[in-house]
């Protein structure tokens, strides 16, 4: 079966961001950094396009958590949107807790984590770096 890994693009704050997701998450990273200024063809880069992450991956659980900045004078952009979360399922309701508050930090809580008519403990909110999550717990999935 094919396995899904959220990756996540970032305008010139990926290393930032993966070290706060490092401080909440806990682990190390997989591999090194990798800067763009590493890559065959980015010569002319101005030295700030070389410093940006071309990637790094974060394991969190069985899965990983990657991303990378993207390079303006290749002609990227980014828009943050509300059209990708990353959804945490958490093995007890006192790590969904430490989560949503260490990753809601400084950012914007769209729903507080709380029980949830449909029967699971739930809450969504953007991050300080404009990523959206959703941390889920329900007993039910952690057997």
């Amino acid at each position: 079966m094919a396995k899904l890994n959220p990756y996540l693009n970032f305008d010139g704050k990926a290393e930032e961001a993966f070290n706060f997701y490092k401080s909440v998450f806990g682990g190390e990273f997989v591999g090194e950094i990798h800067k763009m200024g590493n890559a065959p063809g980015t010569e002319n880069l101005s030295d700030e396009e070389k410093n940006r992450v071309m990637h790094i991956a974060l394991p969190i659980g069985g899965d990983l958590l990657m991303a990378s900045d993207i390079v303006p004078s290749f002609g990227q952009n980014l828009t943050v949107g509300n059209n990708n979360y990353v959804s945490i399922f958490p093995e007890s309701k006192d790590e969904a807790d430490r989560l949503f508050k260490g990753l809601s930090e400084g950012g914007n809580i769209e729903m507080p984590i709380e029980d949830q008519f449909w029967g699971d403990y739930f809450g969504s909110f953007q991050d300080k770096y404009g990523v959206h999550w959703m941390v889920n717990y329900n007993e039910e999935y952690t057997k």
